[in-house]
């Protein structure tokens, strides 16, 4: 059934248990990072209903992997070189 326009890549969504499954972090650590930029942001659906791009959640996850910055963390000192 080709009705002449270009396909178009399909998007999957995941939910929010799905999300937390994959990436093992609270609720509201993934909402400030999404607030802050540095995550992915949801999908509203519905007034009760949320879901993420699952191609930008494997691209955060894979970009994490890569990236030599490590998170400040309060109360521990950051590695200085003698």
């Amino acid at each position: 059934m080709d009705d002449g326009h270009p396909t178009r890549p399909r998007k999957t969504l995941i939910n929010r248990k799905t999300l937390l499954a994959m990436i093992p972090l609270s609720d509201r650590a993934i909402f400030n990072m999404e607030k802050r930029g540095d995550f992915p942001h949801r999908i509203v659906l519905t007034s009760r209903n949320v879901a993420w791009d699952l191609a930008e959640v494997e691209k955060w996850i894979e970009s994490r992997k890569e990236s030599e910055d490590q998170p400040i963390r309060p109360g521990i000192p950051i590695n200085v070189s003698r």
